[in-house]
């Protein structure tokens, strides 16, 4: 659903769908806060969907969409939202758990303290000529006193230990949190954060060894026409496809991600623009060389083809400038015919 509504807000039909979600929330007297329109993008795709059924109820019902409702929608329903709330949660319960770890151990050094007063004032004692019979005083004294220290530190080590667990329990999932925020929902790709923070590193290692870096931009041909003809459902299947190969052909170091709707980028560390230019190369033609059908008919969806750009880092690049020049050479590739590499260092269509 998010690649749907990620698609939809870069397509033709965008300013239209936009324009309408205003329209209607200005009808209902919805402020356009940047979740709500988020939100009624989605009711506006998708009536039917759990988002649209709920904006839509509500208004029919005559009821105000809240601030609270509209937070709630979106923790329930919106997947980066949903990550949010995970983190915040397991935030509050590692509080908890930091919480408890502190209560026990003030506990523990409180009992020490009376532990450590109890065998100084034995030590005086028996320092002294001592009758037996204060003796058996004072040694039943120590012998209470350890005992309760003793079961002290059992509990202290139960708390400690049960802390331990859960505390790994929460940084297994806030590891698997982190690759769930960083990681496409629809293609098990990278996402766009995840690239951009790879390119940044990437970067860096290449500015200070001096080696070389090369990106490509790859993007769906015609996409549009899968969408309107067969529906959003058998345009994921498209994405997921291209993805697919993508993926199988961008082996460490190279690291692909899904940049954008049905647009891709790769990172090709230590490999040049004619070098990254053959290897998209091979990819378009792996992708062009089969028939897609379509899952829920069988029905022929023909040829996908896919149209890339390449660039390579010069001197005085900026991450920045280096996807400019990749992006500028993907359409040269589109307006030169499509399904082709453009190498945009030489600015030959391949």
């Amino acid at each position: 659903m998010t690649d749907h509504i990620d698609s939809l807000v870069r397509g033709r039909d965008a300013f239209r769908i936009a324009r309408l979600a205003l329209a209607q929330m200005e009808e209902s007297q919805v402020w356009p806060t940047p979740l709500n329109f988020e939100l009624w993008l989605y009711a506006i795709s998708d009536p039917e969907g759990p988002i649209g059924r709920e904006i839509y109820r509500l208004v029919n019902s005559g009821q105000p969409l809240t601030d609270a409702f509209a937070e709630e929608l979106a923790v329930e329903h919106l997947p980066r939202l949903r990550l949010t709330e995970e983190i915040r949660d397991a935030g509050d319960q590692l509080t908890r758990q930091l919480a408890a770890i502190s209560s026990a151990i003030s506990v523990a050094q409180i009992s020490t303290n009376e532990y450590g007063r109890a065998l100084e004032g034995a030590s005086r004692e028996l320092a002294q000529p001592t009758e037996p019979q204060q003796l058996r005083r004072v040694i039943e004294t120590l012998s209470i006193s350890t005992r309760r220290i003793q079961k002290e530190n059992a509990t202290l080590e139960t708390r400690l230990a049960s802390s331990a667990e859960e505390i790994k329990r929460l940084r297994t999932h806030l590891e698997q949190v982190r690759r769930d925020a960083m990681t496409d929902a629809l293609t098990n790709l990278a996402n766009r954060k995840a690239f951009d923070d790879e390119l940044n590193r990437a970067f860096e290692v290449a500015h200070t060894t001096g080696k070389v870096l090369s990106v490509g931009i790859l993007d769906i041909d015609h996409f549009k026409r899968f969408n309107d003809t067969w529906g959003h459902q058998t345009g994921d299947q498209v994405i997921r496809y291209v993805a697919s190969l993508l993926g199988k052909a961008s082996v460490h170091p190279r690291f692909a991600a899904r940049y954008g709707g049905e647009e891709f980028a790769v990172l090709f560390p230590n490999e040049d623009a004619r070098t990254v230019t053959a290897a998209l190369d091979a990819l378009r033609d792996d992708i062009s060389c089969r028939s897609l059908k379509r899952r829920s008919t069988a029905e022929d969806l023909g040829v996908v083809t896919v149209s890339a750009g390449v660039a390579t880092l010069r001197a005085g690049d900026t991450p920045q400038t280096l996807m400019e020049r990749a992006d500028k050479a993907l359409y040269q590739s589109k307006n030169a015919g499509r399904n082709r590499t453009t190498n945009g260092e030489t600015s030959l269509a391949a």
